[in-house]
């Protein structure tokens, strides 16, 4: 992706032209210097400028670590894709001219603005990166058949783990597993599980949609899925599992399963901010892989604080998992673990996304680079094989 560039620049330029061109050369240093304070002059590197939002990405980048040559040069070259403004000149570099947006100091911009650069050179790292043939899944073994539904974040992270076992969900006369949590969880579950699937609307627009319909989304739609499978293959062949711990006992295996890793808030909007970009560069088969197998692990490794659901929207999360729970005891169903589990527990630090939290991370993920320790598919990153109902 190239930029669209700003002003063009003659061999010798204006005093704001060679400012700023100067400005861009300590910045290709490692500089740190805002424009605002810069006062340097340099002769014009090439024929337009960079654009204000390129350039204090790099200097933002500059203060986080030192960039490789390669990562400066794709800054300055890169677009800002989605929503936003274009490309935009700096302020006292050129005299604005009658049409469009109007210069900036840099500094100025959103962190949004910010974003919008660094999930493009992020998609471009995550397009280039090799990924293992997918494993053959093979049959499942005759002592325990099983099928996992329900909690679509947990159902993927017991059939990964399964399935490194050799413990492959299916087969005729297979128990239905209905995964489940509190109803927190579950939301920021299916949000996040959607973000690296078909994709999502911003948490809070996504959140207050449930909440307008007054409906709990599909995916963690527990109390559905019970009534659902039920009708399909009998009640006694369904249950719904609240005991992480009773998942071995009951899919045919001894050890222990690893705990399910939690995507961080901001890890999530940045997977759902560059999840269009990547769309861009990849097919839909690879795209959801690469998501999956090479930007989620390295999410999960840099950590941050978990997802939640806003106060606000407390009570009513609260009075929907009150009824399913009243549902789920008045019907009947089997249930492994404590019903009352399904009621919103406090999750410690948990908050929403927010731009500068976002921003930091795609920071470090850059100046890490694609590489970054990971090896794609090495960590929890299962690409779907069932349906979630």
């Amino acid at each position: 992706m190239t930029s669209a560039g700003t002003s063009a620049v003659g061999p010798a330029g204006t005093p704001g032209e060679r400012r700023a061109w100067g400005w861009v050369a300590s910045l290709r240093e490692g500089g740190t210097t805002p424009w605002a304070a810069w006062t340097g002059e340099a002769e014009a590197r090439g024929r337009v400028l960079p654009g204000a939002q390129q350039l204090e990405l790099l200097r933002r980048l500059n203060e986080a670590g030192r960039p490789t040559p390669a990562l400066v040069r794709r800054v300055l070259e890169a677009s800002a894709p989605g929503r936003g403004r274009p490309d935009l000149e700096l302020v006292g570099a050129v005299d604005p001219g009658p049409f469009g947006p109007r210069p900036v100091d840099p500094a100025d911009l959103p962190d949004d603005e910010l974003v919008r650069v660094a999930t493009s050179v992020l998609a471009e790292d995550l397009a280039a990166t090799a990924l293992p043939d997918p494993p053959r899944s093979g049959r499942p073994p005759w002592r325990r058949r099983f099928r996992l539904v329900g909690d679509p974040w947990l159902a993927d992270a017991a059939r990964h783990a399964l399935g490194e076992r050799g413990r492959h969900p299916g087969g005729r006369g297979a128990t239905v597993l209905v995964l489940g949590d509190d109803l927190a969880t579950m939301l920021t579950d299916a949000w996040c599980s959607r973000v690296l699937g078909e994709g999502a609307p911003p948490w809070r627009d996504w959140l207050d949609d449930s909440v307008s319909r007054d409906r709990v989304p599909p995916r963690v739609d527990v109390l559905r899925a019970l009534r659902t499978w039920s009708d399909r293959v009998g009640r006694d062949r369904v249950r719904l599992v609240l005991d992480p711990a009773a998942l071995p006992r009951l899919t045919g295996t001894r050890r222990p399963l690893p705990p399910v890793p939690a995507l961080s808030a901001d890890g999530a909007e940045l997977a759902r901010r560059t999840a269009p970009v990547l769309g861009l560069l990849a097919l839909p088969e690879r795209r959801a892989r690469l998501l999956r197998e090479a930007l989620l692990p390295r999410l999960l490794a840099a950590g941050g604080p978990p997802l939640g659901v806003p106060l606000a929207l407390g009570g009513w999360v609260h009075d929907r998992a009150e009824r399913v729970r009243r549902e789920v005891l008045a019907a009947g169903y089997p249930v492994v673990g404590d019903v009352d589990r399904l009621l919103p527990r406090v999750r410690e630090g948990a908050r929403e996304p927010s731009d500068a939290g976002v921003l930091d991370l795609a920071a470090r993920l850059l100046l890490a680079g694609r590489d970054a320790g990971h090896d794609a598919g090495s960590d929890f990153s299962p690409t779907r094989t069932e349906d979630h109902r």
